[in-house]
């Protein structure tokens, strides 16, 4: 078989919203139990160019000097949790200034002024 498998309508029950959500929350939770030092660090980077007010990415972070994670996905953590306090907000998808990923695409986050939610 070469082609793809396309279904003509949507599969009722396939996804449960719920439980995603319960997957990803409890799979944020885990990365930032890598190395909660690691965290902590970057909690207090990500308040400081919050306070700037200029869009940054996770390069700038590293930049800064920030150690790398324990894993990739320790970055969506640390951001997503940042944005839920209302600390931070999405700005635009970018070209990445790390040269190890050949500017692919990455978010960049903007503090937010007086705190404002972003969900």
């Amino acid at each position: 078989m070469t082609g793809q498998l396309h279904i003509p309508v949507p599969v009722c029950g396939v996804i449960d919203p719920a439980a995603a959500e319960r997957a990803k929350q409890s799979g944020m939770a885990r990365a930032a139990q890598l190395d909660p030092d690691w965290a902590a660090d970057c909690d207090e980077r990500i308040a400081r160019f919050a306070a700037r007010g200029v869009p940054f990415q996770a390069a700038d972070l590293v930049a800064d000097g920030l150690d790398e994670p324990p894993h990739p996905n320790c970055w969506g953590s640390r951001l997503k949790a940042a944005a839920a306090a209302g600390l931070i907000r999405f700005h635009r998808y970018a070209p990445s200034r790390r040269a190890t990923v050949h500017k692919s695409i990455c978010a960049e986050w903007i503090g937010c002024p007086g705190g404002e939610r972003t969900e």
